[in-house]
Order: structure tokens, then C-alpha cells, then sequence
């Protein structure tokens, strides 16, 4: 693959990103708006459900942001934002859930959780120095062509985590969707809501592995002696 394929590449993952972050915050706002058949709470519904399963080690509490919810193994929280923690709303069902699903994974010992959870030191590490190596290897490619491998090394892991993320994101949606469908907390009507909203989040993640894996494609080829077309 030449590395003018790859830029074609690029710009196709950046008018897609924009289309799925636009219509993902288009459909939670509009989900936002419609009221949840049962009356709970973003944090009534994440407890319920946590305990549902039998966590009662993990507590949920609220995060500052929006779409910044998220579960934390270490601290063993569910952490909801401003508009899911005290939301009645079906968005706010669909996302305190999502997140309880990495709860319940964690407690199960959820293989691809666990492959993620620990490539996060290295993730962190890499994410730290990553670019500025593979910069100094790209001036020096010529004169140092092994510095630029080890920062598409370094970059691989990153890509490797967001692959990882994949499956971790939606098993985690498919435990929401069908603990609230099963759990009485949507209804016919909000049921489907709530998987569309999930659904979309979803596709952020892929597209974000789509990226990084062309972004390591695109030093791969420079590193090889790629040549634009």
C-alpha cells in the first residue's frame, strides 16, 4: 500500500469520524428528550443493574463533562456525567448501563477487558513519546532507519489497544441493551432507542481503529521507502 493510498484512507476516516460524531450527538440529544418508561434515574438504573448482577463493590458516582462517563476497574466506580447521573431519560438508561457492562465484565473476567486493562501501562507509557520519536525517525530515516521502528513499535501498541477496545465496547452495549429490555427498565418503544444510541457510540470506536491502524500503516510505508502516487 503507497502512502498516497493512505492518505485516501485518512481523509475517508475523517468525513466519516464527522458523521458519526454528528449523528451520535444527534440521537443521544433526541433520546435525551424522551422519558423512560420505568422513572429511573441515570444512577438508579447503573445500581440496579449492578446489583442485578451481584456487584455491590462498585459505586456510582457523578463526573463532570458530557459523554464522560466511564467505568474505572481500579477505583471500581461507575463514573456518570451531568446528563446521564440524574437524567430520566432513555440516553441516560442506555449509557449508565453501557457502563455497568464493563463492571460486570471486570467481575466475570471478561478476556478482552483484561488484554485491554493490561496494555494501559504501556499504552500510557507509548502515548507519552511515541510522536516525537516517530518524528526524529522520519529527519533521520535515511541515517537511523531503526529509530522510526521502534516508534511504529511503540505507535502499534495503540492501535493494538483500539482493536482491543472493539469487543470490550460491545459486548458492554449488548449486556445494556439486554439487561434493560429483561430487567423491564425499556419498553417495546424505548428498547430500540436505546440500542440505536449504543449502537452509534459503537461506531466511534471503530472508526478510531480504523485511523489508528492506517496511521501505523502510513509509517510502516515511510519506513519501507513508501513513494506517493
Amino acid at each position: 500500500m503507497t502512502i498516497g493510498s493512505i492518505w485516501i484512507i485518512f481523509i475517508g476516516v475523517m468525513v466519516l469520524s464527522m458523521i458519526i460524531q454528528g449523528t451520535l450527538q444527534s440521537r443521544f440529544k433526541k433520546y435525551s428528550k424522551v422519558a423512560l418508561p420505568s422513572g429511573m434515574s441515570g444512577a438508579e438504573v447503573a445500581m440496579k443493574m449492578l446489583h442485578d448482577n451481584g456487584i455491590y463493590d462498585v459505586k456510582v458516582i457523578p463526573t463532570n463533562g458530557m459523554l464522560t462517563d466511564h467505568y474505572n476497574p481500579v477505583t471500581k466506580t461507575v463514573a456518570l456525567s451531568e446528563g446521564v447521573y440524574s437524567s430520566r431519560s432513555v440516553a441516560a438508561a442506555a449509557v449508565a448501563a453501557h457502563e455497568c457492562g464493563h463492571a460486570v465484565q471486570h467481575a466475570v473476567g471478561y478476556a478482552p477487558l483484561k488484554m485491554r486493562s493490561a496494555l494501559v501501562p504501556v499504552v500510557s507509557f507509548a502515548s507519552n513519546i511515541v510522536q516525537w520519536i516517530l518524528l526524529l525517525g522520519i529527519i533521520m530515516v535515511n541515517t537511523f532507519p531503526t529509530l522510526l521502528w521502534i516508534g511504529i513499535g511503540l505507535f502499534a501498541m495503540t492501535t493494538l489497544f483500539s482493536i482491543i477496545t472493539l469487543p470490550v465496547e460491545v459486548n458492554a452495549s449488548m449486556r445494556a441493551v439486554s439487561w434493560l429490555g429483561n430487567a423491564g427498565i425499556t419498553d417495546s418503544t424505548t428498547q430500540p432507542m436505546a440500542i440505536d444510541a449504543l449502537k452509534w457510540a459503537a461506531y466511534t470506536y471503530v472508526i478510531a481503529a480504523i485511523g489508528s491502524l492506517a496511521t501505523l500503516l502510513y509509517y510502516i510505508a515511510i519506513a519501507m521507502g513508501g513513494r506517493r502516487d
